[in-house]
Formats: structure tokens, sequence, C-alpha cells
């Protein structure tokens, strides 16, 4: 029997060139073959900016995350390893790994069931209180920093000065709407920054809105957790810019302690990855684009440069 809802099926937009195609009907297929006790559970997709795994709700309480490419299926290996020893550190939720799907011809690469957590992406309306908010995020990644690094996988991410080739292309694909020369100066700006020679922490490295989740009006968890790692803690005070507002980015940043030169790298950070985030889902993520471009009016504000028109 069909999962598939009675309304008329669109297929998902394509994001990325050799993405794997995946709908319900798969899932079930994988469920009934692999994890029998999950079969009967109503199967549904969830909707949301994520651009490196397709989720599908389980039943009300678990859901299975599916990499689009190859290269994003080490992962889910990742979680799996990392996540449970993560958990009991922190004072926010994140993900519950329950069980690891194996690949099939049809789909092949490793997929994982998780806990479902209730909550809605980070906005402003849900948000009782920005100063809660950003003190909130600021201690979950005093206490993920605080974790024992020994074996954990580094992050792979360039040092800032490695993206200026890549990031001053992006530039010149950005719409008219956005004012260059700031964009341009800001990260000019970030680059001055001295390099980070510190020692290796847990980082999460993509604190987006998307990523963080509320309920009753207080943030209540992190989630996508792909890009965990060790290195410059810089990679995740980019919330400063891609979650917060100028209100919260004062307490978020004196919550933390952050010096001058990891507060501008961070700001390079943000700008890097917004920047190339608007060319390259411009028309496939409008959602994703919506929230970097919200990132760059918040690093040029935060500037006093020209913001967005």
């Amino acid at each position: 029997m069909s999962r598939r809802p009675d309304a008329e099926f669109r297929p998902r937009i394509k994001m990325h060139e050799g993405e794997i195609d995946i709908d319900e009907f798969l899932v079930e297929r994988l469920m009934t073959a692999q994890f029998p006790q999950f079969a009967n559970l109503p199967i549904h997709a969830v909707q949301s900016t994520g651009t490196v795994n397709v989720i599908y709700r389980l039943g009300d309480h678990f859901c299975a995350r599916f990499p689009l490419l190859k290269s994003w299926a080490r992962d889910i290996e990742k979680e799996w390893d990392w996540l449970p020893k993560l958990a009991p550190h922190l004072s926010l939720h994140i993900p519950e790994p329950v069980a690891k799907g194996q690949p099939i011809s049809e789909y092949p690469f490793p997929w994982a069931i998780y806990r479902w957590i209730e909550g809605h992406p980070y906005q402003d309306d849900l948000i009782q209180d920005e100063r809660q908010a950003a003190a909130d995020l600021a201690q979950f990644l005093i206490e993920l920093r605080r974790v024992d690094p020994v074996g954990a996988p580094p992050t792979g991410r360039k040092a800032l000065r490695d993206l200026d080739t890549a990031t001053r292309k992006a530039m010149e694909t950005l719409q008219s709407t956005i004012d260059r020369d700031a964009i341009a100066l800001a990260w000019s700006n970030a680059l001055e920054a001295a390099a980070w020679d510190g020692t290796p922490v847990w980082i999460h490295t993509d604190l987006l809105r998307s990523n963080l989740l509320v309920k009753g009006g207080r943030l209540r968890a992190v989630i996508d957790f792909g890009g965990i790692g060790v290195g410059d803690p810089a990679a995740d005070v980019i919330a400063a810019w891609s979650v917060f507002n100028s209100i919260g980015r004062s307490v978020f940043r004196a919550a933390l302690d952050v010096d001058d030169d990891t507060w501008n790298r961070s700001r390079g950070y943000a700008l890097h990855q917004a920047v190339l985030i608007m060319p390259y889902y411009a028309e496939t993520n409008p959602g994703l684009v919506a929230l970097a471009e919200r990132t760059i009016k918040e690093v040029l504000t935060d500037l006093g440069y020209t913001t967005l028109a």
C-alpha cells in the first residue's frame, strides 16, 4: 500500500549534480527490508532548507536521514560514532541515533534512523528572549569545547585566507540588490585577522537558524552534526550573524569571551558561507538563500557598512 499522501506528488527539486533519487516508496522498502519494527509507521517527507540530507519522519517519534551525495555519506558514520558520546555533556538536545541502515543497489549509501526532536527552526517570532537564546547557545558551545577531543576527527575546514579566491568569485555572481563593494570591504576586513594557531576544540561548524530548534519560546536543540569535529572555534561563532540580531550578538560574544581576531575570523566565515550559498542555491533552495541574505545584512550592519537594498 502506498504511503504517499493523496495530494498530487511533486518531485523534489534537485540541488546538486549527481544527487541520489529517493522518495517515500524507497523509504518504505528500506524499512520493510531492514527495520520491520518501523515498517508500519506512516512516512512523510520533512520540508527543510537542508542541503546534505533528505529527512523522512517515521510516525510520531522517529525520523530517517538519507545523504544526497556519496561525499556526505561518511557523515552518517561520524554522527553514529560521536553523538552518543557528546550528548551527556550538553545542555541542549542533540540528535539520538537509533539504527543505522545499510546501502542497497537503489540507495548505495549508509543512512540512519534518529529519535524525532520536537521544535521549529529558529525564528525571531518564536523566541521569547533573544538574550536568553544567545546565552543558551553560548553555554552549549562552552560545554562542547570542554569535551575531550582525543580521537575526534578534524573538520577539514580551511583557513580563511585559503577561501579568498572562492569567496571573491562568488561575490561576482551576486544579484544587483547586494552591495558588492560593502561585501568586498567586509571580506577584506576579515582577512586581516590573525590566523588561528590554538588548540583544536570540538565544533559543530554549521550553526544556522535551520539547525537550531525552538520550543516554548526557548532554544531547545541543535541538530545536523554532519560537520562535527575539532578545529578553530571561530567556526561556531558564526551564529553571531547567522542566527542573532545585534542584541543577541552582544550577549553571545560576551558569554563566549571572544577575542578580536576570533571575532573577525568568524565574521569572515559567516560571510564566506552566505556568499557561496546565494548563487549556488538561487533556484533550488530559496529559503536557504533568504537566510544567507539575512546573514550578509547582519555582517554589514555590524560593521556599519551599507546593507542590502
